[in-house]
């Protein structure tokens, strides 16, 4: 890239004097060159954007996000997880250490860090919690630390032995390391395929009780404390969760959570036509669990908010219900999902940008002149129509291929490198 200039954004950055004001934008090199109400649009090479009626951004950031490289690179490799998360709007990815093999040591680690070191979107390696994902022995945890592995988790298998658990709380608090739980009681939620309640019944299916993930979130919640040691929740879903999760903030233990976006606009309804592009874990729940899950988002209580991007080939998704694999590609359509929930975009920014960074310790991008420019543009309005041409996942398991949808990522940048689409 070269010059570039946004004209007319309202930016949305927090800490900038022109927050929530239109300003042009103008970019050199990759860094902040200049922010004025009327910059000079006459340099010759110039590329001048119309952001009129368009949000600019730090470029968002997404906390569960599962590719497949190495080992499962035809379900999703680290250039097509990645042009889907550009395309998103999304200049940073943390990833999931379900590969083959697990991210379990400072080899793998290294891997990704060195496979994507000259992408535009940042890519950063979650660790594994136990070796091979078994949830039996502590991986090496300080060393993937090192390599540069951000936090530690199983993904989405669930750590069941609370012993393990707790002395990966304790052992990563020695470098303030941070553990994401993923909240289920595998012997609550047994072989469920849904949310257990009214449809659930009505379909005859076996259900995941809300019980399952609550319970998962109590008995974290007690570590955390016990040990003092922050902790994350990914991807909570019910009532209950929330709730549980306001209390331990309110007496001030160190704990953060996140949502999927599809777990704020879809419930267990949507299942009455066995379409296993939504079967997702958790479960999609009911209307009472999205209310819940919207005011945490609005007081606090929720940080965050992720794709949950979870890629499968075609044969784990076009099987009957009860053999389908669980999960929906989210990265492209997390922005248009939001949207539809009514919340400020002011607090879809925090939530989607700024807080995620933070979570991880990570620097939160500025527009201060010289900074390296790492940033979104997008139009809540603008309407497209996510399909096989604007897909860029390698897989096609999301219950919104063909669909028209409102809120379109026009352009992000970062690393010096520029990703425009019409």
């Amino acid at each position: 890239m070269n010059t570039l200039l946004f004209r007319s954004a309202t930016l949305i950055y927090p800490n900038s004097e022109y927050h929530k004001k239109s300003v042009d934008v103008l970019i050199k090199d990759g860094k902040i060159e200049e922010l004025s109400g009327n910059i000079d649009a006459s340099t010759e090479g110039l590329q001048v954007i119309n952001a009129k009626g368009c949000y600019l951004a730090p470029g968002f950031f997404d906390l569960n996000a599962s590719f497949g490289e190495p080992g499962y690179e035809t379900r999703e490799d680290l250039i097509s997880g990645t042009l889907a998360a550009m395309a998103g709007g999304f200049t940073g990815i943390a990833i999931q250490p379900s590969t083959n093999p697990p991210i379990h040591s400072k080899s793998e680690v290294s891997y990704i860090v060195n496979r994507s070191s000259s992408f535009l979107a940042d890519v950063h390696p979650l660790g594994c919690i136990s070796y091979g994902r078994e949830g039996k022995d502590l991986a090496e945890l300080y060393d993937m630390k090192l390599a540069g592995a951000v936090a530690f988790t199983d993904g989405n298998r669930p750590i069941n032995d609370s012993g393990l658990m707790s002395r990966a709380l304790l052992y990563a608090k020695g470098f303030d390391g941070l553990v994401f739980s993923y909240p289920e009681d595998s012997s609550v939620a047994g072989k469920g395929k849904m949310n257990e309640g009214i449809v659930s019944t009505f379909l005859g299916m076996k259900g995941i009780p809300s019980l399952a993930e609550e319970i998962a979130i109590s008995r974290d919640l007690y570590l955390a404390e016990y040990n003092d040691s922050r902790i994350h929740f990914s991807t909570i879903s019910s009532v209950g969760s929330v709730r549980l999760i306001r209390e331990a903030k309110a007496k001030g233990i160190r704990v953060t959570c996140d949502v999927a976006a599809h777990h704020l606009v879809l419930t267990d309804e949507v299942l009455k036509g066995f379409d296993t592009n939504y079967k997702v874990k958790p479960p999609l729940r009911g209307d009472e669990d999205v209310d819940a899950l919207l005011e945490g988002l609005r007081d606090g209580t929720i940080d965050a908010i992720v794709s949950q991007h979870t890629p499968h080939e075609i044969e784990f998704k076009d099987v009957e219900f009860e053999i389908a694999s669980f999960g929906i590609i989210g990265l492209q359509t997390v922005l248009p999902l939001v949207l539809r929930t009514g919340l400020p975009v002011e607090l879809l920014v925090e939530k989607l940008s700024v807080n995620p960074r933070k979570i991880l310790n990570l620097p939160l991008p500025s527009l201060e002149k010289g900074d390296v420019a790492n940033l979104v543009l997008f139009n809540e309005d603008l309407e497209w129509v996510f399909d096989t041409g604007s897909n860029k996942s390698k897989a096609a398991n999301s219950p919104f291929i063909g669909q028209k949808l409102k809120g379109r990522v026009l352009a992000v940048c970062n690393n010096e490198q520029f990703y425009y689409q019409q």
